[in-house]
């Protein structure tokens, strides 16, 4: 039965389509091909999700190898969320990235894009779905060194020197990342998650594991940007293509996230990691600090691209609070704050991405009349706006209700404080480019500007319709969230 190679092909369709790609080069073929096998991805995926809501945790060992010696794919409610959050993204990006690819990159390179977009996709979904950490390594190199090329394929030379950055950060991070894996195995002797947090309360008050955690901890920290290891962010969405942006904004920090979630929750769960130290309120301080520190920087950017990279570094830092509060609420916050940014921080980029495509620029002083120029991207943009902010009936006042909520089931008043100045900033960084927009009249002699195509208007108002669906109506998110975290929190599965 086919269903039951699900989660074997939810990596190896993505994987064995990229040389398709190379193949091909021929830049609509290509295009053609990533666009099924997402769609594909997104159907396994969402079945892969209703079938562990009803059954439960899904193992499948890879060769009929069983676990811990053989590679295992361990899919429960947390992993199989994440894997609809990135295929679903990434189907919805497909349609906008045929039009602003043409844009944005050379004709001779497109079919290049589309390799690596399917490469990146395998190693996202390969991070999610994998139950040994050495595995997550393999996929994690997968993503990050297609994630170099694809941005380096701007047209803007910064591209490349924002590439090399990245892959700069990103191989340190992943350097620290396979030191701790190597530490831990040399204690342990296994690599698999499962058997790892069976094994490790035992050795935990070793050094080894000490020093084991922290890499780990650096690593990953690197690659979900967390505050102060951001740096090679805000170029990289800035000077990216826009479809790469958008991809990558929107699945890239959070599938880092979700590792970070992985390895301390379940690795180190029966270690109770969070109660040795001052590891929460060293977190809870980094978070804080990349909320309204990155808010602040935002406000003083021109590039509005630059601006919402900015606004993604304090959003990470909202997931992170969650996960610092150590709680089932703060962690179900951090969960639906996933899947929540994604799709708000996905149309917003994809609205700059229409207007780079009509205009060519995102610089803030471009945009005056903006508003009357282009009406139905840019009230795209206030709509997003508004959720990015946290307005009530859009996901971002869900997000933020629940870790509120979480803040104050903790005692932490200064973690709510946070989050209200955080979101207050917001404000005034979206009420600048609205001003600019809606309140200064188009420079005079300018050319007549018109909407962006209907393939690109599309997918950017699903994203932004979906921001206020789930807003109005989570019931169904917030009990994935929920269900996710009581299985973080519960016994190692």
């Amino acid at each position: 039965m086919i269903a039951a190679q699900y989660p074997a092909l939810q990596v190896v369709l993505a994987l064995l389509a990229a040389p398709v790609c190379l193949i091909l080069r021929r830049p609509r073929a290509a295009w053609a091909v990533a666009t099924v096998i997402t769609w594909i991805s997104l159907a396994i995926a969402l079945s892969l999700l209703g079938r562990v809501w009803e059954t439960g945790v899904i193992l499948y060992p890879m060769g009929d190898w069983a676990a811990p010696w053989g590679i295992e794919y361990q899919i429960d409610t947390v992993n199989a969320f994440m894997l609809v959050i990135v295929t679903l993204i990434g189907s919805v990006v497909m349609p906008f990235a045929r039009a602003s690819v043409e844009a944005e990159i050379e004709e001779e390179r497109i079919y290049l894009f589309y390799c690596m977009y399917l490469l990146n996709l395998a190693g996202l979904l390969g991070i999610a779905i994998t139950g040994d950490v050495f595995n997550l390594f393999v996929f994690l190199e997968i993503s990050s060194l297609s994630s170099y090329v694809m941005i380096s394929l701007g047209r803007d030379q910064r591209a490349l020197t924002a590439a090399y950055r990245y892959l700069v950060m990103g191989t340190i991070g992943a350097t620290f990342y396979i030191i701790g894996v190597g530490m831990m195995y040399m204690m342990t002797g296994t690599l698999n998650m499962a058997d790892l947090a069976t094994i490790l309360p035992a050795v935990a008050d070793s050094r080894t594991i000490q020093v084991a955690l922290g890499f780990l901890t650096v690593g990953l920290g690197l690659k979900l940007a967390l505050f102060p290891l951001h740096l090679w962010l805000p170029n990289a969405y800035t000077y990216a293509p826009s479809a790469v942006t958008v991809f990558l904004a929107a699945t890239g920090t959070k599938v880092a996230v979700y590792a970070f979630i992985r390895i301390f929750f379940t690795v180190f769960g029966g270690v109770e990691v969070f109660n040795a130290g001052f590891i929460p309120e060293i977190l809870a301080v980094l978070a804080a600090l990349a909320m309204i520190g990155a808010s602040v920087v935002a406000i003083y950017q021109t590039d509005v691209k630059r601006l919402l990279a900015y606004s993604s570094i304090a959003q990470i830092g909202y997931m992170v609070l969650g996960i610092s509060m150590v709680t089932v609420t703060g962690l179900a916050g951090t969960i639906v704050h996933l899947f929540n940014h994604a799709i708000m921080k996905g149309g917003l980029f994809m609205a700059m991405g229409c207007i780079l495509f009509k205009i060519g620029s995102v610089q803030l002083d471009q945009f005056e009349g903006l508003g009357k120029r282009m009406p139905v991207t840019m009230a795209a943009f206030v709509a997003g706006g508004f959720s990015l902010i946290g307005v009530p009936l859009t996901v971002g006042f869900v997000s933020k209700w629940y870790l509120v909520q979480a803040a104050l089931e903790k005692g932490w008043w200064l973690a709510v404080a946070a989050i209200l100045v955080s979101s207050l900033l917001a404000v005034i960084y979206i009420w600048r480019v609205v001003e600019v927009a809606y309140f200064r009249p188009p420079p005079k002699g300018s050319a007549e500007v018109s909407e962006a195509p209907l393939s690109m208007l599309v997918p950017l108002w699903i994203l932004i319709g979906a921001s206020y669906y789930f807003g109005i109506d989570a019931t169904r998110t917030l009990d994935i969230a929920f269900v996710a975290a009581e299985t973080l929190f519960g016994p190692p599965q």
